[in-house]
């Protein structure tokens, strides 16, 4: 049975009206809404398990400020029309009109609340293309202009990281510009305003969808006033389709690396033209569809968080990814145009974190692990594969007069029978094809909720088999309803058993 959410207590919301009466304080619509976005921040980031939290918390505040019928409620209920969700706005609107009627109080910035026009928008970047900075001018009927900066960064799935308001408009864009007339590495350019909507939507999007974003600490206080700017922009903004590399195209990529002057003293060519698709891959896969663009940054995340996560390599390829790694970086900067001074900090980097790679990156036959075994697992080389996978096919060697279990391939699905009967040798056919049907979303990391909830629940000393055999009958429960799945195993992960 599903469990209702438990909305926050009474005195919760009314510690916050009380930290609302501030807005009776203020005069300026811009610093009402700056207050208002901070309280709503307060729950910005977390997670409910069978709600949302935005639903449970944010429009129960709505209800316990309309009971209220103070001019601090009435002032709260006027920011959150402006600032919340659709829902909560709407909610906020039809709320606060009884009070109006009833004749409480309105603060005196109730009337411009929201009211802005965007006047102008830039965006200052980097020419490696690892961050831009939105910057988009606003104003109240052309009085208290301001700035809102909101950063994107590409090196985390093009997500916003961070935002920030400056009323100091002049001053900040003065700034902008004197930084990229003095950088050569930096660039300051005005952007439609559609645009930086189309632009900010999706990034905020891939933040909201992300658990646990790697955002800056104040970025929560600030993000229900960077959602009511970006739905202030015109919409209509196109943002350029991402380019589709597929095997023949990135073959032919790798080919003219391997030809050219920057691999020639590549010794080991075998090792190099293996290493060389992993960077392709990683740049078409990873980073929107852009294998030649190279940064300082980039090669960090690839070299020492990436590749030891994600890539099982030969000995010969560890040795060999740094130098095809530095020859793809002076290769493609040459096609890209990328300035000196960028192309020297980034090859700086790289050998700066060489001897950085050789530790962070782990071959798994160090610990033991026969290579066959791991080539069995890992057919794909998905290192971060390799516990659930062993999870889901624990016995792959040895086996009895009938089967040889290390003649069979846990990829394939023939093999994967024979595996799971050898386990399972007294079950009937349909449990067998449940397991089936378990062990090839483990195996896939389909949702990834499956392993990371197993990972909890053997920490909590449940043994495998019970784990199994749970998720089998989550499986059946939610009957293949994605949404339904992941909510049940979140529920499995915080319940204090199995049942």
């Amino acid at each position: 049975m599903t469990r209702r959410p438990t909305p926050p207590p009474d005195a919760v919301f009314a510690e916050m009206l009380r930290a609302a009466r501030e807005l009776l304080a203020v005069r300026s619509p811009l610093d009402a809404e700056l207050i208002v976005s901070e309280m709503l921040g307060a729950w910005w980031g977390k997670r409910l398990v069978h709600d949302d939290v935005e639903k449970v918390i944010g429009e129960a505040l709505v209800d316990h400020a309309a009971m209220a019928r103070t001019p601090a409620a009435l002032a709260l209920l006027t920011g959150i029309a402006a600032l919340g969700t659709p829902r909560q706005a709407a909610k906020a609107e039809r709320a606060a009109l009884p009070l109006m009627e009833a004749g409480v109080a309105r603060p005196g910035w109730a009337g411009r609340v929201g009211m802005v026009v965007c006047e102008e928008c830039h965006v200052s970047r980097d020419v490696y293309g690892d961050q831009d900075s939105i910057v988009c001018i606003y104003s109240y009927g052309g009085e208290e202009r301001h700035a809102l900066v909101v950063v994107i960064d590409h090196n985390e799935r093009g997500m916003v990281v961070d935002a920030w308001v400056s009323s100091q408009v002049d001053k900040l864009l003065g700034l902008c510009r004197k930084e990229a007339e003095e950088n050569p590495l930096m660039r300051f350019e005005p952007i439609p305003p559609a645009t930086a909507r189309a632009r900010l939507e999706r990034a905020l999007a891939v933040t909201d969808d992300t658990e646990d974003p790697p955002v800056k600490e104040t970025f929560g206080n600030y993000h229900a006033f960077v959602r009511a700017r970006v739905r202030a922009l015109p919409p209509g903004g196109r943002l350029p389709a991402t380019p589709v590399f597929g095997h023949d195209r990135r073959a032919t990529m790798a080919a003219r690396f391997l030809a050219s002057d920057e691999a020639e003293e590549l010794s080991d060519r075998s090792a190099a033209s293996r290493c060389v698709d992993r960077i392709i891959d990683y740049g078409c896969d990873h980073d929107f569809g852009r294998p030649l663009r190279v940064s300082p940054v980039k090669c960090e995340t690839f070299l020492l968080h990436w590749l030891p996560r994600k890539v099982m390599l030969s000995p010969a390829e560890q040795e060999a990814m740094p130098h095809v790694l530095a020859a793809w970086v002076r290769w493609a900067s040459r096609r890209t145009g990328l300035p000196e001074d960028g192309v020297r900090q980034t090859l700086d980097k790289v050998w700066d974190i060489t001897g950085k790679f050789a530790k962070a990156y782990r071959d798994p036959t160090t610990f033991g692990l026969d290579r066959e075994l791991l080539e069995r697992l890992l057919p794909d080389g998905d290192l971060e594969a390799l516990a659930r996978r062993a999870f889901a096919f624990p016995f792959l060697t040895g086996g009895n007069a009938d089967i040889d279990l290390t003649r069979l391939n846990p990829s394939v699905d023939a093999d994967r029978r024979l595996l799971l009967a050898f386990e399972h040798p007294d079950a009937d056919p349909a449990h067998i094809e449940a397991h089936l049907r378990l062990a090839a979303r483990i195996w896939d990391g389909d949702p990834p909720q499956l392993w990371t909830v197993a990972e909890r629940l053997l920490d909590r000393g449940h043994d495998r088999h019970s784990i199994l055999h749970r998720f089998m009958a989550i499986l059946r429960e939610t009957d293949g309803d994605p949404r339904a799945l992941r909510a049940a195993l979140l529920a499995l992960r915080d319940a204090p058993d199995l049942s």
